[in-house]
């Protein structure tokens, strides 16, 4: 029910689940964590490089299904310090641009591996 989306350009899922998962022209990414994806491990550096980062990885997915920024209709972004959220904002602009998509922010206890960042996206294609 849907075509799978993988690349290595992301990093490999932390659990049962795709990166992304492609039904009709809907892509349903899956939140992506500032892990680099050649180490598995979180990135170094503050709010600013691990929000860099996650969005680097979900630039990966979406490219792997032919799909930019600007097929972004919807994005989820879960911090886990609400004082972060001004410079997520900052690194955000930066992917979107005059673009966009519809929002939520989410201030979470705590996100896998000790992120503080994570990002999810829905896209038309």
């Amino acid at each position: 029910m849907g075509e799978v989306i993988y690349t290595k350009n992301a990093p490999a899922a932390v659990g049962p689940y795709s990166q992304a998962i492609k039904a009709g022209n809907i892509l349903y990414c899956s939140g992506q964590i500032p892990l680099v994806p050649e180490t598995g491990v979180i990135v170094d550096g503050d709010i600013k490089a691990q929000a860099t980062q996650s969005l680097e990885n979900v630039k990966a997915v979406l490219a792997e299904a032919g799909a930019n920024f600007t097929n972004v209709v919807k994005t989820t972004v879960y911090i886990v310090d609400m004082a972060d959220f001004g410079p997520v904002n900052e690194v955000y602009a930066e992917y979107f641009g005059d673009h966009k998509p519809a929002r939520s922010c989410v201030a979470v206890k705590e996100l896998p591996k000790g992120a503080k960042v994570e990002v999810e996206v829905l896209a038309v294609l």
